[in-house]
């Protein structure tokens, strides 16, 4: 049977790096399911892997759309769907390999139909949002009626948090419940797993990388994108704290400090929504099989 190996997990945990070496082994390719990395535009901030990398192992969704192109969960699946489905028939096993639970589920579990938003909760919403603290309250009440996404979410995102919140008061229903959709019909075994090293161990590593970041020119490549700040791409980590840096808000430390400390919440984020997901396996990277990429054992 074709193998669909699945490698999630925190931000800066080591997905690229095992998911080439287990690639490798396969003699596959792997599909991204990060919704940042397909943009042209955005290399250093979204971690990127390296153009040696991208040599060693054919990437699929990697600066594969340009600003101001909108990419969202749907627009992936249409994309990656038909190379999944070339790469199980071509190679019988396919990896994907990202940080992006919602795209990953999308793809292999299927995604339920968002109802269209009536223009009065939008604009209701927006006139909410410019009150001064109501991000507060927004989160509240995503809390009680979405335990699950409140989780997950961006909780410095005040655009996603208000596209939740859209759907919840038109709906009744929890924006999470939409994420299920029926099971897709893949006819292939398939595997999850995520790097879990200590936490003070990943906490350093994205300390340093952001450094890394700085140095290759993290700084310049969001100053060529401030035409497209409102962009809900450009709302990312390590994008967004610049913007009020350009304006004077606060000095430059002051930027990194939150790009380290916003990266560590994310993480976190992402740490408690892969391992509350019941299929997905976590490695030790110390483990052989971590560091040799078998996951098919």
């Amino acid at each position: 049977m074709s193998k669909i190996i699945v490698i999630g997990g925190p931000t800066a945990s080591g997905k690229t790096a095992l998911a080439i070496r287990c690639a490798t082994i396969f003699g596959t390719e792997i599909i991204s399911a990060d919704s940042r990395q397909c943009y042209t535009e955005m290399s250093i901030g979204t971690a990127k892997p390296s153009q040696e990398e991208l040599q060693s192992v054919p990437h699929h969704f990697i600066s594969s759309h340009h600003l101001p192109f909108r990419v969202n969960a749907g627009t992936y699946v249409e994309y990656v769907k038909p190379i999944l489905q070339q790469l199980l028939e071509e190679k019988g096993t396919a990896v994907i390999a990202g940080g992006t639970g919602l795209y990953i589920r999308a793809l292999l579990e299927g995604l339920d139909e968002f109802p269209e938003i009536p223009d009065e909760i939008r604009a209701q919403l927006n006139a909410e949002a410019r009150v001064p603290g109501s991000i507060v309250h927004h989160l509240e009440e995503l809390k009680a009626d979405d335990p699950a996404w409140y989780e997950q979410i961006d909780r410095n995102n005040q655009r996603r948090i208000l596209r939740a919140l859209e759907v919840i008061r038109t709906s009744g229903r929890p924006y999470s419940s939409f994420l299920a959709g029926e099971k897709s019909a893949w006819d292939a075994e398939i595997r999850y797993f995520y790097p879990d090293p200590d936490r003070d161990l990943l906490y350093e590593r994205i300390e340093k990388r952001v450094f890394n970041m700085m140095e290759e020119g993290l700084e310049d490549e969001v100053r060529s994108l401030q035409q497209w700040e409102s962009h809900p791409a450009l709302h990312t980590v390590g994008y967004r704290e610049f913007f009020p840096y350009f304006r004077g808000e606060y000095s430059r430390e002051e930027a990194i400090k939150k790009i380290i400390q916003h990266t560590r919440n994310y993480a976190k984020r992402q740490w408690t929504w892969f391992r509350n997901q019941g299929q997905w396996q976590a490695l030790d990277p110390d483990s052989e099989t971590f560091k040799s990429g078998q996951l098919d054992d």
